[in-house]
Parts: structure tokens; C-alpha cells; sequence
């Protein structure tokens, strides 16, 4: 995942880039609101991660600007606890706000939850309205390949080696978070809290029940690899 950094503190900005990094992301990094605004307009990122105390400017009016230039998900980040400035940020558009001091595992799961539904509402909007492709590819990003494996998220079909594999909705959910950034690890709390929308505590059993169920519909169980005490990935055969 591309991510947009926009933080004009030196030594924050330089400890969570080292997190991102570490995490899976690609990071760039704006230490102002015309540097944020440029680069958006620039291209190339899924989510921007907005500090609203910027030197140059406002970060509400930085928003505003960057949302008149894309409709990437944007995530306001700042030391305003208040609630009327998490409703304003929220109000105009934002896709998720985090108050400083956060909890690092808790930022990582909203940029992650904030990207998949970006994702799915794209692939809602670009869909057909009703019925299924006849296999043939979606369009507008709507596929998402990893190796043998093959999801659809329109029509919400998986194929193994071309066949077809019939996922409950949740197992499908589960598989599409891997298949986003295949090889990458997943932390359990992240996935819960994408697939599941809840917090981790007593929903650890049911994931392994599902990666479980996703490993033996795929009837190839080595795809989702279990990395011991963190999480699950997607692991893609190398090519030959």
C-alpha cells in the first residue's frame, strides 16, 4: 500500500515512517500543506494520513483542497481532542480521524479498514448492477490476483487454479483483506477488526475456525500461511 505521510514534526514523522515501512507500506512524506496537496495531486497513493497542526496552513482548509483534486481516503490525524473537531473533520468528508497520542496497532487497522472500503465501494460503483460477468474480467481494478488465486470483488466469485470456489461471506471477506497485499502479514487484531468490525477480545477463535474453512475450500492450505504470534498472509508460490 501507498501512503501519503503528512507531518511536519521531524522525529514523528521519521518514527512512524519507520513503522509504515516495517508494516508492508510504501511511504512518502509531506511536511506541509502545499508539499500535501502537491503530491496528491501528483498521484501514485491509496491513503493520505493527515496532520492537521501544519505550519502553512490549516489542515481542515489542506483537506478541502486535496478532496477538490481526488477522492483518495484520508485519515485526519491530530492533537485535537475535542469532540466538535472529530465531528468537523468527520462532516466534511473525512474518512476515519485519529487523536494523538495513538496506539500504533490502532492507526495501522483504520488505514487498512479505510483502504477496503475505499476499495469495495469502487468496486460497488464500477460494477454491474445486477448479475454476473460470465467470466470474463471486471473492469475498474474490481480483480484481485495473487498467484493460483483469483477474487473478484464484485461479484464476490473466487477462482483456484481457474476453478471456481464457493466462500461463505465471510470467508470471502477474509481471503480479499489477504489478496490485497499478498506476502504481507496480517495481525490477527487487524483482521478482526477489518472482517469483523469488533476488537479482538474473544473473537480469536472464530478466525481460526474460518482460515481453518478458507484453507480447505481452496484445497491448497499452504496459500494462508499462519506467521506464528502475529497474524496470516497470503503466501504466493514463487513464479518458475
Amino acid at each position: 500500500m501507498r501512503l501519503l505521510l503528512v507531518e511536519d514534526d521531524e522525529h514523528v514523522a521519521a518514527a512512524l515512517l519507520a513503522v509504515l515501512k516495517r508494516h508492508g507500506f510504501t511511504a512518502g512524506l509531506a511536511r506541509n500543506g502545499a508539499e500535501a496537496i502537491e503530491k496528491t495531486q501528483a498521484g501514485g497513493f491509496d491513503v493520505v494520513l493527515l496532520d492537521l497542526g501544519l505550519p502553512d496552513a490549516d489542515g481542515f482548509e489542506v483537506y478541502g483542497q486535496i478532496r477538490r483534486l481526488s477522492r483518495i481516503p484520508v485519515i485526519m490525524v491530530t492533537a485535537r481532542a475535542d469532540v466538535r473537531s472529530r465531528i468537523h473533520g468527520l462532516n466534511l468528508g473525512a474518512d476515519d480521524y485519529v487523536v494523538k497520542p495513538y496506539d500504533t496497532g490502532e492507526l495501522l487497522a483504520r488505514i487498512h479498514a479505510v483502504s477496503r472500503r475505499a476499495a469495495l465501494d469502487q468496486a460497488s460503483s464500477d460494477g454491474p448492477a445486477s448479475g454476473g460477468t460470465g467470466g470474463a474480467p471486471a473492469p475498474g481494478g474490481q480483480v484481485l490476483t495473487a498467484g493460483p488465486v483469483t477474487v473478484e470483488l464484485s461479484t464476490r466469485r473466487v477462482l483456484v487454479d481457474g476453478a471456481r470456489v464457493e466462500l461463505t461471506r465471510k470467508e470471502f471477506d477474509l481471503l480479499a483483506l489477504l489478496a490485497q497485499r499478498p506476502g504481507v502479514v496480517f495481525r490477527r487484531e487487524q483482521i478482526i477488526s477489518d472482517v469483523w468490525r469488533t476488537s479482538w477480545e474473544g473473537t480469536g477463535r472464530t478466525l481460526e475456525v474460518h482460515v481453518a474453512s478458507l484453507r480447505s475450500k481452496l484445497r491448497r492450505p499452504e496459500l494462508v500461511e499462519t506467521v506464528r504470534g502475529v497474524g496470516y498472509r497470503l503466501a504466493v508460490p514463487p513464479a518458475l
